[in-house]
Parts: structure tokens; sequence; C-alpha cells
């Protein structure tokens, strides 16, 4: 009887379009970029332990993520070396104004936007909180990282969009 594998064990495979290591692109917003870069610490980290090959590019804030997104897709494929998936980081706090409202709804709805029209493998780690303290808790170095849940949503979401098209 055939064990069957994992989807944590598929990976590394593709679906014979290229070669089996993961292409991961990150978009950083670093309007708070303390907090970003303790994101990205996270997100490289698993990436780096998944062996995914993965590019960073920055934007100023959290609106302008899924523009850089669609703009780096569409490049990566006229070079014919797209991504498999995307880390969205970057940090939204509260203040006195709605402003908060919009940037963290719209950018949060343009993000699945993308993932559902272009079926990409997508993580988003950027944060939505009241204050820099939950901030902070939520970049931190331990298991809250949410940089680093954001890169294991998206290679999870790569192994089951390989698993399918196998």
């Amino acid at each position: 009887m055939a064990k069957k594998k994992s989807s944590a064990a598929k990976i590394g495979k593709t679906s014979g379009k290229r070669n089996g290591a993961i292409r991961i692109l990150i978009v950083e917003a670093r309007f708070y970029h303390d907090i970003s870069a303790d994101l990205l610490r996270g997100a490289t980290y698993v990436l780096d332990q998944a062996g995914a090959q993965h590019e960073r590019i920055t934007v100023p804030g959290a609106l302008e993520i899924p523009a850089a997104i669609a703009m780096a897709l569409d490049a990566a494929i006229a070079k014919r070396k797209p991504y498999d998936g995307v880390v969205a980081l970057g940090c939204v706090i509260q203040g006195e104004t709605y402003h908060f409202e919009i940037v963290a709804d719209q950018s949060a709805r343009a993000l699945i936007d993308l993932s559902v029209a272009r079926q990409l493998p997508v993580g988003n780690g950027i944060l939505t909180v009241d204050s820099q303290a939950q901030a902070i808790a939520r970049a931190g170095a331990d298991d809250r990282n949410m940089g680093a849940a954001a890169a294991r949503a998206a290679l999870a979401m790569v192994a089951l969009k390989r698993k399918l098209e196998n």
C-alpha cells in the first residue's frame, strides 16, 4: 500500500513548469520601519528554513503593497521568472482619524482580490493594531511574530496550489 505524501513533503515539487524551488516575493511597507524589520526577520527565517528563494521590495506604506505586488508579478512573468507566492509585511496603527480603517480595510481587500483573481498564494503580515505596544508584541522574536506566520501561510498555500495542480 502506497503512503500518501503530506503537503509539507510536496513543498519542493512543481507541476513541471519550473524547477522545484519555491520563489516568494516579500513586499515590505516601511512606514513603521522598526516593526517591519522585525516582521521581515520572522518571514525570512521561515522561508530560509523551508528552502524557499525570496526577494524583497519595499514600499512607503500598506496601501502601496497591492500595487507593488501586481507590478512585480507582471514583471516576473515577463522575465519568465514567476513567483509562487507573496508575503505582505507592514504595520497600521490606530490613530485619531478614520485613516486607519481605510488603510487597514483597503490593503486587506486588495490582497484578497489579488489572491483570488490571480490564484496567488498570499501571506498577509500587515499588522492592524491599536498601539505601538501591540505592534511590538506581534513582531517580536517569539512564536507570535506575524511575519513568520504570514510566510508559513504563503508556503502552505503554495503547497495546496501545487497539490491541486498535480
